[in-house]
């Protein structure tokens, strides 16, 4: 029997996006012959390279200005990012024509990441070692997913999901406490899904529930970075 869904898959809400505005620094890096932006730390900034958040991207991609930023954000903070492109420069973002099919190009992206992501996780893991879990709006989550998780996990979270409603939540939540896993959930009142990459910053809840996201977010991975040193 399958494992009950608890995230579910990709709804309307995903496919839309306020751009926001900055100017990206990070450059694009070929990690197992995949396009990947990476984002350092700055020459003033203490660094360690083995300091790294690997970052899937939305459907928007790792090279669309608002993942560039937030990857950004984390390089700021003192990590090194890395963002594989596993649509191969074919992103969501791209495609505004009327008979677009969604569903279609869904699928073919969903088989391109299956095969390329192991290969590329493999070239990181080689370069930089261990990993933790960060999470903002989640989708595609079984209760298994949360009983067998082996690390830290951090999940950032909206008030409003349909992808991850309050009843799922509220059972990720029971598992991980079965299991005795190091978590912690962060829960933004007035936001809907996507928040943290596509909400609007001209709103003032959403500007905060996403700068406090990355914030969290960051702050999590240099709890446990600081404990392995």
């Amino acid at each position: 029997m399958s494992s009950p869904i608890l995230a579910g898959p990709l709804g309307e809400c995903c496919f839309k996006a306020v751009r926001h505005e900055g100017t990206p620094v990070g450059r694009t890096d070929m990690i197992a012959g995949i396009a990947t932006y990476v984002s350092e730390p700055g020459s003033t900034e203490t660094v360690q390279k083995t300091k790294v958040i690997l970052y899937f991207a939305d459907v928007y991609g790792p090279f669309h200005i608002n993942n560039q930023l937030v990857q950004d954000y984390f390089a700021s903070q003192g990590f090194v990012v890395v963002g594989i492109d596993y649509f191969l420069g074919d992103s969501f973002g791209f495609h505004t024509e009327q008979d677009f099919d969604r569903e279609s190009w869904m699928e073919k992206s969903r088989q391109q990441a299956l095969g390329l992501t192991p290969r590329w996780l493999n070239a990181i893991r080689e370069k930089y070692g261990k990993s933790y879990r960060a999470i903002a709006h989640p989708g595609f989550l079984t209760e298994d997913h949360f009983r067998n998780i082996k690390k830290p996990l951090f999940i950032s979270c909206a008030e409003y999901d349909i992808t991850f409603p309050l009843e799922n939540r509220r059972r990720a939540e029971d598992i991980l406490v079965e299991v005795k896993a190091s978590y912690c959930f962060q829960i933004f009142s007035g936001v809907e899904h996507g928040f943290a990459l596509r909400g609007d910053p001209g709103i003032g809840d959403t500007r905060w529930a996403k700068e406090e996201s990355a914030r969290g977010i960051a702050n999590w991975f240099q709890r446990f970075y600081a404990e392995d040193l």
